[in-house]
Order: structure tokens, then sequence, then C-alpha cells
């Protein structure tokens, strides 16, 4: 069994192009800065380029960060952030220089497309992107553990990125859904991104891949149908949010989750899975079978 388990798992990866994945976070990038005063262009610039990075790594990120109008700026951008007060054009964005974070969310929320590149360029945009990766991946897991036990009944709120007849098992597409997690987290943190780059980072997906299964079969048989596939959705989604929370620390800061953060971190997601998931099926015959 974990001989035609691997073996399933083996065929859903090669799905991934880890490629792709740094051809998205190395997108050329250009950053305009539009402000009256130097001083609210030094403020932007120290926030996006903190003083604690080194004078090499600055001098690099200011070749992306340019303020607009000077000589040798480029005359358009693909980002444009603009002080506070300043009537801001549709498409740009605001600095708000007591709330700064703000500012981020506005330009994610927005500006999907530019979440890798603006990650892997400037660290304050890193957290905030490897949290949006891990959610979406999680949400994706627990969609899938259920919709193939009954099909047709996820509403299109959850796109798949790929379509569930592709996957000999929901493990296999779990497994290469966390394997595609690595990619993104990695790539987000500005590290290398490659099968062979995180040979040890997929080894060990691999190998948890067959205690998530063991777990999940132990609930399904224990609860009845219907109900059994909201705590097998809900391990889906928090064994994934756990391991990406886990290699966003490793990228991010160097070293890993102790088991007390581990074990934390897994029951909170575990119950927001289970919230997600009360959501997602609310009003269909699975979610109304788990209330009998």
């Amino acid at each position: 069994m974990k001989a035609h388990l691997a073996r399933q798992i083996r065929s859903a990866i090669r799905h991934l192009n880890p490629n792709q994945v740094k051809a998205a976070a190395e997108r050329p990038l250009s950053v305009g800065l539009v402000a009256v005063s130097s001083e609210a262009l030094v403020a932007m610039e120290d926030f996006l380029v903190p003083r604690t990075v080194s004078r090499e790594r600055r001098l690099e990120l200011m070749r992306i960060l340019h303020r607009a109008g000077e000589p040798g700026s480029p005359k358009s951008f693909d980002l444009e952030i603009y002080e506070e007060g300043l009537p801001c054009p549709a498409g740009a964005f605001t600095f708000y220089r007591e709330q700064p974070q703000r500012t981020v969310e506005e330009i994610l929320r927005a500006r999907e497309d530019l979440g890798l590149p603006l990650a892997r360029h400037f660290y304050p945009f890193r957290k905030p992107v490897a949290n949006r990766i891990i959610e979406t991946i999680s949400r994706e897991n627990a969609a899938f553990a259920v919709l193939t036990a009954v099909p047709d009944i996820v509403p299109s709120m959850v796109a798949l990125p790929w379509a569930v007849g592709e996957f000999a098992s929901d493990t296999a597409f779990i497994t290469m859904n966390q394997v595609r997690m690595a990619f993104l987290l990695a790539a987000a943190s500005d590290r290398e991104v490659g099968y062979r780059e995180q040979r040890m980072e997929i080894a060990s997906i691999v190998a948890g891949a067959f205690g998530w299964r063991a777990l999940a079969r132990e609930l399904a048989a224990k609860i009845p149908w219907g109900a059994g596939l909201i705590p097998k959705a809900a391990i889906a989604y928090a064994g994934t949010y756990t391991l990406g929370q886990g290699l966003e620390r490793f990228y991010r800061l160097g070293y890993r989750l102790t088991r007390q953060e581990r074990r934390q971190i897994y029951q909170q997601a575990l119950e927001h899975g289970r919230r997600f998931l009360d959501y997602l099926l609310e009003g269909t015959q699975v979610r109304e079978a788990t209330q009998l």
C-alpha cells in the first residue's frame, strides 16, 4: 500500500514546475514613489528597505525603487505609491506613514500578481504574502478532501488549480499541493526554488503524507458518512497550515517550529479549518448530515 501511494504521489508531483514559480518571483519590477518632501520619500524608502539591510542589498533594491520624476527614473512603473495627503490616481496606492502595513495589505488585495516579486524584494511584504499562500493552499486541500468524496458540492469560492480527475487519491493531490506551497514560500522568501534545492523539505512533506492518510482514514471509519468528511477535511487544512507556518519560519528566520509551537498552531488551525468547512458546506446535504 505504501509503495502504491508513493507512486501516486510521484505521479502527482510531476504536475509541478518550479521554474514557473521562479519566473513569477523574478519578473522585472519597478516601484515609483511620489511625494512632495524628501522626508516623506525617505520614510517610504526606509519602510520598504529598512536600514538593517546590508549596503549591497540596499543598493540593489534601489535599482527597483525609484523617486518618480527624478533624472533616470522610468516613465512608468509596475507599482506607484503616493505620500498620504496627495491625490492618488486610480491604480496607485497611498503610503500610510502611521499604518504602513495597511498600504501593504491594500496593494496585495488589488495586485495579487505582484505578490511574489514584492515579497522576494521587500521584507514588509514577505510575511503577508506567505500567510496568503498558506491560507490559499490549506483551503484548496480541505476543499479537495471533500470534493473527492462528494463531487460538485464545493462552490466556486474555492478555485482548485487542477481538475479532480487528474489525481488517483486525495493524499496525492494534498501532498503535491504542499510541495507547491513549499516552492511558493521559498520564492516569497528569496530562497532557492526547485526539487534539488528543496529536497529535504520535499522528503519531509512526502513522509508526512502517510501519517495524514492514516489519521484521516481512522476518523472516517469512526464517524458516519457525511459527518466524517468534516474532520477529514479539517485535518487536511490543519496539517497543510501547520506545515506552511513551519516552512515560512524556516525560510524567514532559519530555524523551525518547536514541537509545542507545532501543536498549538495545529490545534488552532483545526478549529479554523472546521469553521471554514462549515461555511463552505452551508446548506448542502453533507452539512445537514453532520448535524443529525
